[in-house]
C-alpha cells in the first residue's frame, strides 16, 4: 500500500466517524451507509467522476408529474451549501441535463428540493427552473453567473476565460510544439530574467511613521532615521507619498480600511533576523537590493473566499513527476480528467462583487504545481497541489504542503497540512496549496523560521537552476499578528529567490508564509478598489498590472476577476456586514 493509499484509508475511517453528524445536520441528509458508500468511492484509486470526489454530498430525488420529469438536487457538501448540481432526466435510461447552481449566501439562504411537487424552496422561494423555463433562459443569456429563482441562486454557465497575449502564447507552445516547455523556459531565462526589478537608493529619512497596521519591519535603524526610497506602489496612501515611502513601515490605504502598504528592500533587514533563526542562502547583490511590496488586510474587517479559474490549475496529471507513480487507468492524480459537469468560472459572484476590496492571483497551474525532483515527487502520485472551492472537493489535499484554508465557522489559517486534517474536510469553505512552507511556525520561539526545504531548489519545488542562479518576480502571502489584530499580508517580491522571501516575511513578523505564483506580472496580480467621492477606484500594486485590466466604451475599467472571467485562480476578500 502507497503512502498515499494509506492516507486515504485513514480518512476513510474518520469519515465513519462523523457520518452520523452529517446525517444529522439536515433533515434529508443521506443514511449513514450512503456516506459510508460515498466515502469508499472518494478512496477509490481509479478513474471517477467529480461527484464521487464529493464524501458529503446529499442527494435528492422526485418526479414532477406535471412533466414527467425526474429531478434530482445534489447539495455538493451540506455543510457549507455553496454549490449544487440540479440534474432533470426525461427517462431513467437517459443522459440528464446538468445545471450548477450557485448559492451566494449561504448564511442567510437554505437550499432544499421538496418532493412533492417537486419544487425547489430557497427561504420561503418557491420555483420550478425545469418547468418554466428559467434553466433554459438563464442558460441562453451566455452570462458566467445567471439569476433564477428571483435572483437566490445563480445558473453557472461555461464562458471563456481571459489571458494575456504572453499567457495565451506560452501554453500555445507548451502544448503544441514538442519541447515547448524548454523554449518558454530559455524565453524565461534568458530575456526575462529580472524583468520586473525595482530598485533605487534612499532618497531621505524617515523622521516618523503613521504606526498604523501590522508591526513595522525589523531592520538596524533607529526609530525615525529609517530610509525612504522612491517606490512604484500604484495605491493612494493616506499619511504618505506611494512614491516615496520609509522601508517597513506600514500607511493606510486610502479609501479602503483594514488595507495597509509597505515597501522593502532585504538589504535593510536586521542583521538578527539575517542571521538566524533557521537556515536560508545568503542574498546576492541584485535581490538584496529589489524593492517589493506588502499589502496586509485586518482579517477581524474582511471575509475571504476562493474561485478556480476556467482553465487553471487543471486536473489532470502535470508531466513533472515520473511517470511510473501513475496507476493504471486514473486520468489524473484524483482520477479526474475535469470538473464536468461543474463549471468554472474564475471570477467574484456578481451579488457580493460590490463588497469587493481585493483580488490577486492564487496559485500555480496544474502543469507546474507537482514535483519532479526530491523525495516528495516519489509519492502521493508527486504531491499535486490540492483545492478546494465553495466546500467542494476538486483535488485532495496532500500532507506536507503550504495550505491556505477557511472554515464554514469564518476563520482563515495556514499551515503546512497533516494526515490529521483531513478531518476539517467537511468544514472547510476553500483551500489552496502551494508547494512547500517559505515560514514555519516555530514554536519554541513563537515566531516564523524558514522552512527546511527553502535552500533546495528540486525537493522545494521552487523552479529556478539548482544552484539557485535564477531569480525571478515572486508573491507569496504570510500570517502575522500585531496588537491583537490577526494579518494576512500578500508579498510582491520585484526579484527574488525562496531565500530572499523568507527572510523578509520573518523581518514582518510572520509566523507562516507560502509561495503563491511567479514569473509574471498576471501571475502575481493584486488589485484593491478604494472608495472615494461615491466611486470606486481600481488600484495596483505597480503600474504594469493596469494593462490587465480590460475596458469598455468611454473608458471605464472593467476588472479583472470582478467584471470577467479569468483563466486563472483567484482569491478575493470582501467587507464583512456591519
Amino acid at each position: 500500500m502507497s503512502k498515499g493509499e494509506g492516507a486515504m484509508r485513514r480518512l476513510a475511517r474518520g469519515l465513519g466517524v462523523l457520518a452520523p453528524l452529517l446525517v444529522a445536520a439536515s433533515a434529508q441528509a443521506q443514511t449513514a451507509e450512503t456516506l459510508l458508500a460515498q466515502r469508499e468511492a472518494y478512496d477509490a484509486v481509479r478513474a471517477k467522476s467529480i461527484l464521487e470526489l464529493q464524501p458529503f454530498r446529499n442527494t435528492v430525488t422526485a418526479t414532477d408529474a406535471a412533466t414527467g420529469l425526474e429531478i434530482t438536487l445534489i447539495d455538493l457538501n451540506p455543510n457549507v451549501g455553496e454549490w449544487y448540481l440540479l440534474q432533470t432526466r426525461t427517462a431513467p435510461d437517459k443522459a440528464p441535463a446538468n445545471y450548477h447552481l450557485e448559492n451566494p449566501d449561504p448564511g442567510a439562504r437554505r437550499v432544499v428540493l421538496e418532493p412533492e411537487g417537486p419544487v425547489l424552496v430557497v427561504n420561503g422561494t418557491r420555483c420550478h427552473p425545469w418547468a418554466d423555463a428559467a434553466l433554459s433562459d438563464a442558460r441562453a443569456t451566455g452570462l458566467a453567473y445567471a439569476p433564477i429563482c428571483d435572483g437566490k441562486l445563480y445558473l453557472r454557465n461555461k464562458v471563456s476565460g481571459a489571458r494575456t497575449t504572453l499567457e495565451a502564447t506560452a501554453e500555445f507552445l507548451r502544448d503544441n510544439v514538442w519541447g515547448g516547455e524548454t523554449i518558454v523556459r530559455f524565453v524565461r531565462d534568458n530575456f526575462f530574467r529580472d524583468s520586473q526589478l525595482e530598485t533605487g537608493e534612499a532618497v531621505g529619512r524617515a523622521t516618523d511613521g503613521p504606526g498604523a497596521g501590522p508591526a513595522p519591519m525589523l531592520t538596524n535603524f533607529e526609530l525615525g532615521e529609517r530610509p525612504v526610497i522612491s517606490t512604484l506602489l500604484d495605491m493612494a496612501l493616506e499619511g504618505g507619498d506611494a512614491k516615496r515611502m520609509a522601508v517597513g513601515l506600514w500607511y493606510p490605504a486610502a479609501g479602503v480600511p483594514g488595507v495597509f502598504a509597505s515597501t522593502f528592500q532585504p538589504r535593510y533587514i536586521a542583521d538578527a533576523v539575517m542571521q538566524g533563526p533557521g537556515q536560508a542562502n545568503r542574498l546576492d547583490g541584485i535581490e538584496a537590493r529589489a524593492t517589493g511590496y506588502m499589502i496586509a488586510f485586518d482579517m477581524a474587517q474582511f471575509d475571504i473566499g476562493y474561485a478556480v479559474g476556467t482553465d487553471h490549475p487543471d486536473l489532470g496529471w502535470s508531466p513533472r513527476p515520473p511517470g511510473n507513480i501513475r496507476p493504471r487507468g486514473m486520468p489524473g492524480p484524483d482520477g479526474l480528467r475535469n470538473a464536468d459537469p461543474l463549471v468554472m468560472l474564475g471570477m467574484v459572484n456578481p451579488e457580493i462583487a460590490h463588497r469587493a476590496v481585493a483580488t490577486f492571483t492564487a496559485g500555480f497551474k496544474r502543469q507546474h504545481g507537482a514535483f519532479k525532483y526530491g523525495d516528495m515527487a516519489g509519492f502521493n502520485y508527486g504531491h499535486h497541489y490540492g483545492f478546494i472551492e465553495k466546500g467542494v472537493i476538486l483535488s485532495k489535499l496532500w500532507p506536507g504542503l503550504s495550505t491556505l484554508y477557511a472554515l464554514t465557522d469564518g476563520s482563515l489559517h495556514m499551515k503546512t497540512w497533516e494526515e490529521g486534517d483531513n478531518a476539517l474536510l467537511p468544514q472547510i469553505r476553500f483551500a489552496r496549496q502551494n508547494g512547500v512552507p517559505i515560514l514555519e511556525f516555530d514554536p519554541e520561539t513563537g515566531m516564523g523560521a524558514p522552512g527546511d526545504r527553502v535552500t533546495k531548489w528540486g525537493p522545494g519545488n521552487w523552479s529556478g537552476s539548482a544552484k539557485a542562479e535564477l531569480r525571478t518576480l515572486r508573491a507569496g502571502a504570510c500570517m502575522a499578528r500585531a496588537g491583537g489584530t490577526r494579518y494576512l499580508i500578500y508579498g510582491y517580491f520585484s526579484t527574488a529567490t525562496p531565500s530572499a522571501m523568507a527572510r523578509t516575511f520573518q523581518a514582518y513578523g510572520c509566523d507562516y508564509a507560502m509561495l503563491l505564483d511567479m514569473n509574471a506580472l498576471e501571475h502575481t496580480y493584486l488589485a484593491v478598489y478604494a472608495r472615494k467621492g461615491g466611486q470606486v477606484h481600481v488600484e495596483h500594486l505597480v503600474p504594469g498590472m493596469a494593462l490587465i485590466e480590460k475596458k469598455v466604451s468611454g473608458g471605464a475599467i472593467l476588472p479583472r476577476f470582478i467584471g470577467f472571467a479569468d483563466n486563472r485562480d483567484l482569491f478575493y476578500l470582501t467587507r464583512k456586514d456591519p
